[in-house]
């Protein structure tokens, strides 16, 4: 077991001030070490992959607050409807459309946070501010068709670069959207407070560009590997 209690002590007193949530990412992580930290007292979990959630929900106690943060297929919405808490990385309306319908099957409201194309690299999913405008358009003539989502916030991943004032111009280029967002469309919504940016690498940056969120996983569980 590689996880460390230390470094998510540490983390909890750094988002504090900010009353920022910490999302512990444990994707590919084992349900021992995400047992350690829900017995710390972690409470909202992240993952990447459907299947492995799916699994890891079914084994682990039902408070659990899950999270999908990785890229979703519209086809496996279904497979996590019953449960999942937030949705991180809304990237289409279709996507939204059909979170809404899977949803609506289990008398649900899932939370859906719009990702933001922010990184240099174009490998990174995620609108620009153009489609982000599109589907809040569409949004605003017919919220009455989608009663079983909320859009929650936004969410983006920065450029992976030593560069910080590369990455903090890009979180706080996103943190300006946001606002821009929340006047426009959530004006009266005080649901739309989230913004989901921030990793092990560059969170006390994002928390100080108005992170609300970070989805922190090396630096607690240990880095990864893939080929287990």
């Amino acid at each position: 077991m590689a996880i460390n209690i230390n470094a998510y002590q540490a983390v909890l007193s750094q988002l504090k001030p900010f009353s920022a949530q910490l999302v512990a990412v444990s994707k590919t992580k084992p349900l021992e070490d995400i047992e350690a930290f829900y017995a710390a007292g972690q409470r909202i979990f992240g993952e990447n992959y459907v299947q492995e959630l799916v699994e890891k929900q079914a084994a682990l106690p039902a408070d659990i607050q899950w999270h999908f943060i990785g890229h979703l297929q519209s086809n496996k919405v279904k497979y996590l409807a019953p449960f999942v808490h937030t949705i991180h990385a809304v990237d289409s309306l279709k996507l939204l459309q059909e979170i809404n319908k899977q949803a609506a099957k289990h008398q649900r409201v899932i939370n859906c946070l719009l990702q933001v194309h922010i990184a240099a690299e174009e490998t990174k999913f995620g609108m620009d501010e153009q489609e982000l405008q599109q589907l809040l358009s569409w949004w605003n003539n017919h919220q009455s068709e989608l009663t079983h989502v909320r859009i929650a916030g936004l969410m983006g991943m920065a450029t992976n670069t030593d560069n910080e004032t590369q990455v903090r111009q890009e979180f706080h280029q996103l943190h300006q959207l946001f606002g821009s967002v929340k006047t426009t469309f959530f004006n009266t919504q005080d649901y739309f407070r989230e913004l989901s940016i921030g990793m092990s690498a560059d969170y006390t940056i994002a928390l100080e560009e108005g992170s609300t969120m970070v989805r922190i996983g090396s630096l607690l569980f240990g880095e990864r590997n893939y080929n287990q």
